[in-house]
Order: structure tokens, then sequence, then C-alpha cells
């Protein structure tokens, strides 16, 4: 049994059945405080998708925590840059429109949500690192266009498969 405190309580109340069939776990609350029952495992999952959930995710996005082996990662943006103004770093990570934000989710094929100064990443655990070291090299001051490039040269690709195995 998992007890977590939750700052946006109605995404999970209003989504509470579908939960709790998906992961297969017992959701309760008393105020602030949701608790978790279920197996060990399913807890954990369920745990991973509320905190997504509640730190900005839909739920759509956070479901697939559970569905399709992706991971969830929260980043904090102070530990990778200097500088003091973090209004103009997020600045950076969102870009004009969004668009910044939009071409990384393309190119790293994970979601992202800013949140203060944290930004949550979900994807697949083989794309998560090109997804840190993109965030690593914006916060720090590089050109967009060369974290694309890069991003382009180290694309997550599936393997081919030559039919050895039966």
């Amino acid at each position: 049994m998992k007890t977590i405190l939750i700052e946006k309580l109605t995404r999970i109340t209003l989504n509470r059945r579908r939960l709790e069939e998906l992961l297969n776990v017992k959701i309760t609350n008393r105020g602030k405080e949701v608790t978790i029952e279920g197996g060990p495992e399913n807890e954990y999952l369920a745990e991973k998708v509320i905190d997504a959930l509640n730190f900005g995710f839909p739920f759509s996005t956070a479901v697939l925590i559970a569905s399709n082996d992706f991971v969830f990662e929260v980043l904090n943006i102070k530990n990778y840059t200097k500088r003091k103004v973090m209004k103009t770093v997020r600045a950076r990570i969102i870009g004009k429109g969004g668009k910044t934000l939009k071409i990384l989710s393309d190119l790293t094929q994970c979601n992202f949500e800013l949140k203060d100064n944290f930004i949550g990443v979900i994807g697949p655990a083989e794309c998560m690192k090109n997804a840190e070291e993109a965030i690593r090299s914006i916060t720090q001051g590089s050109k967009q266009a060369n974290v694309y490039k890069f991003l382009e040269e180290r694309q997550v690709r599936e393997p081919i498969d030559l039919g050895l195995k039966k």
C-alpha cells in the first residue's frame, strides 16, 4: 500500500475507474492523500502514472507508462544551467509558439511537459538518454539547430529482423 500527496486531485478522481481497471489496483483518497493498493509491480506503475497526471500530462499520455514500457522522468532545469533568470531558459526550451518543444518531441519520440523549473519526460527507455541530452544542451545555450542535428544523427531505429531466429 502506497500513499501519495496530490496537488491535482480532480484529474485522478475523474479517471479513477479507468486507472483501477488498467493498472489492476484499488485507488482511494482522503483529502489530498491518494492511497494505492495492489501488487507491488502494479502499485509502482500506478504511482508513476499518478505522478505523471499530477505533473500535468494528459491522461492518454500518462497511461502510456503502464502499457508500452515507457518511462517517466522529471528533470530539474537548474541542474543543467548556471543562469539565474530561469524564465529565459524555459523560453529557450519552449521556443517560439512551442516549436522547439514540438520538434524535440518528434525527434526523440518522447512527450514533454514543463512545470516551473522542471521538465517531465515520458517516452521509450531507449530514447530517454537522447531527450535528456537535448534538454541539457538547450539549457546550456546550444543552438536549437545543432541540437536537432545531434538528435537526427542519433535517432533510435528498430533493429532489422534478419529472420535467423524462429
